[in-house]
């Protein structure tokens, strides 16, 4: 590993498309190398009333790159008289991280939430890729994550079931993984809105 990619910091961040909603969580811990820089980050955020992201990759561009699209996601509203769907929204994102191919942010993106035909996550990498899909874990505990999310993962679970996936899931990863860890922060999106919950691990 390079001097410099020692210091891109990791994370375990999972998404999970259920009946109901969507789920979307990540672990607590701010690395700096293998130095444990914060117990109490956040990689989750809301971007409107019905739309979430979770981000695994350097907490400051995560904070600004939801900003950026959460502000374009306002403008569309104002201009089309309507939210932002979903796959809007995902493109938008795509096309500002693609526009900052050169100097990117260095993030993972999970962006999900409810279109009018259902629940919907996709998964973004830096250069703007982006893939529609039913769960998703990204970071560097994703390997770990997805061999527990492919076991256990079925179609129409409930929002609950959804949530306790996701806990198991970033347990075991943080199981594992040095740069993940301390406790998780939940975004659950159904059609009542979001819900933010965190969890700390003993």
């Amino acid at each position: 590993m390079s001097q410099e990619g020692m210091y891109v910091q990791g994370a375990s961040t999972i998404g999970i498309v259920c009946k109901d909603g969507v789920v979307l969580a990540s672990e607590k811990r701010v690395s700096y190398g293998y130095m444990i820089m914060s117990k109490s980050g956040k990689k989750v955020f809301p971007i409107t009333e019905n739309i979430g992201a979770a981000c695994a990759g350097l907490v400051a561009d995560m904070q600004i790159m939801v900003r950026e699209i959460a502000a374009y996601a306002k403008l569309y509203e104002l201009d089309k008289g309507r939210p932002i769907s979903v796959k809007s929204a995902a493109k938008m994102l795509a096309s500002v991280l693609f526009q900052r191919r050169f100097s990117p942010y260095i993030t993972q993106t999970i962006i999900g939430g409810i279109e009018e035909d259902g629940p919907i996550i996709y998964i973004l990498d830096p250069l703007g890729s982006l893939i529609p899909d039913k769960y998703a874990a990204v970071g560097s505990g994703a390997e770990i994550a997805l061999g527990v999310l492919e076991a256990e993962y079925k179609d129409g679970l409930s929002v609950e079931e959804a949530k306790e996936l996701v806990i198991r899931t970033i347990k075991s990863a943080v199981a594992r993984d040095a740069t993940s860890g301390d406790g998780t922060d939940t975004l659950t999106i159904t059609k009542d809105g979001i819900k933010e919950e965190t969890l700390l691990f003993k």
